[in-house]
């Protein structure tokens, strides 16, 4: 059967952005993942470990350089999809310190892999 989990709000600080500075100091940083997942049956086993996709996402986020969110949640994606369960991600990249600069709610980009 084919599931889809959402995991939301991992927060994580790292160096990244294209203005000068911003990789000087961690910022925080917060993805939301939708992963579909192929599920075998009732058992912990027969999915994903969110843990260890939790973990992963923070790594990609803490050991990366990106200038871009929307190259950072590109990368998350092709990492959850390395899961053998995992078949599809949608990534969102929240970057809250770029909204607070602008005045607005929130900065933001999604990537969703494959892209079919």
């Amino acid at each position: 059967m084919s599931s889809r989990v959402f995991l939301s709000g991992i927060e994580v600080e790292g160096r990244h952005g294209a203005r000068p500075g911003e990789k000087d100091a961690a910022q925080p940083f917060v993805v939301d993942l939708d992963l579909e997942i192929n599920v075998g049956d009732d058992r912990i086993d027969a999915t994903a470990d969110y843990r260890a996709v939790t973990d992963r996402v923070r790594s990609v986020v803490v050991e990366g350089s990106f200038d871009l969110i929307e190259s950072m949640a590109d990368a998350i994606a092709r990492e959850c999809l390395t899961f053998d369960r995992v078949l599809r991600a949608t990534v969102i990249v929240h970057k809250p310190n770029a909204a607070s600069r602008l005045g607005i709610h929130g900065v933001a980009a999604a990537v969703t892999l494959p892209d079919h």
